[in-house]
C-alpha cells in the first residue's frame, strides 16, 4: 500500500509511489508598497521563490534590470515558462547557497519578496550590494485546512506530514490541540530547524525539491520508521 502523504504547500505535485493530499497551510494576501522604487535601474532582480515570481509578474515591465536570478530550480522554471530569462541559479536551492556562489558586488539589486521572509539574503547581499527589497505579499494561515489535517492525524488517515516552510510550520503548531504523531518531514535546513523549536523530530529531504523529499518518505517506509 503507497503511504499517504499531506503537502502543506500550494503546489500540485503529483507521484505514483504515494498517495498524496493536498492541503495548503498558507494563503497568500498581496501588499501595497510604494511602485515609486520601481523606477531605479537595477542591475539584478532576484526571486527566492514562485510566488514573488506571481505577484511580481505584472510589475515586470515597469522596473529597468539587467538579469534575473532565481534560488531554486522550481522558481527558475516557473520565471521560464513566462518567458523571463534567468541568468543564474544557484546549485544549493537556498539563500545560504545563492550567497555561497553569487559574487557579484557593488551591485544595484531589487528582490520582490515576503513581507515575512527570513532576513539572510537580503542582510547578507546587502553587505556589498545597495539591496531595495519590497515587500510583495504576506503569508495568513488557512486554518480549515490545519484543522482538517489535525483531524486526518487523530483517525490515522496519514503516514506523512511534510513542510516546506517555516510560516507553515509555527501556523500549525501555534494552534492547540496538537495531535501526537512523528512523522514530519521538510524540505531545507531552516524548515527543519523550525520543528526542533517545536521539541519535534523531523526528517530533512536531501535537496530541496518535493521529489526528493518523497524519496526520504519512501526512504523512511523501507526502514520500518513510518
Amino acid at each position: 500500500m503507497r503511504p499517504v502523504v499531506v503537502m502543506t504547500q500550494t503546489s500540485k505535485f503529483q507521484s505514483d509511489l504515494v498517495e498524496i493530499i493536498h492541503k495548503p497551510f498558507i494563503d497568500i494576501q498581496s501588499l501595497y508598497f510604494d511602485e515609486n522604487l520601481l523606477k531605479n535601474n537595477y542591475d539584478w532582480l532576484i526571486f527566492s521563490s514562485k510566488n514573488a515570481v506571481k505577484y511580481f509578474l505584472k510589475y515586470m515591465n515597469l522596473v529597468n534590470y539587467q538579469k534575473v536570478a532565481a534560488i531554486g530550480k522550481k522558481t527558475a522554471e516557473y520565471c521560464q515558462s513566462l518567458d523571463i530569462s534567468v541568468d543564474f541559479i544557484p546549485k544549493d536551492y537556498s539563500q545560504e547557497g545563492f550567497i555561497n556562489q553569487f559574487s557579484e558586488y557593488n551591485q544595484k539589486i531589487l528582490l520582490p519578496s515576503s513581507k515575512q521572509a527570513r532576513p539572510y539574503l537580503y542582510d547578507e547581499l546587502s553587505k556589498t550590494n545597495d539591496v531595495v527589497k519590497i515587500d510583495l505579499y504576506e503569508p495568513i494561515p488557512n486554518y480549515q485546512h490545519i484543522n482538517e489535517v489535525k483531524s486526518l492525524i487523530n483517525n490515522q488517515k496519514i503516514d506523512a506530514l511534510t513542510f516546506s516552510s517555516s510560516s507553515s510550520v509555527r501556523y500549525y503548531f501555534n494552534e492547540d490541540p496538537i495531535p501526537k504523531f512523528d512523522h514530519y518531514f521538510a524540505i531545507g535546513k531552516q524548515t527543519a530547524e523550525t520543528l526542533h523549536s517545536f521539541n519535534q523530530t523531523v526528517k530533512v529531504a536531501n535537496k530541496q525539491t518535493l521529489a526528493s523529499i518523497i524519496d526520504k518518505i519512501l526512504e523512511s517506509r523501507d526502514k520500518n520508521e513510518i
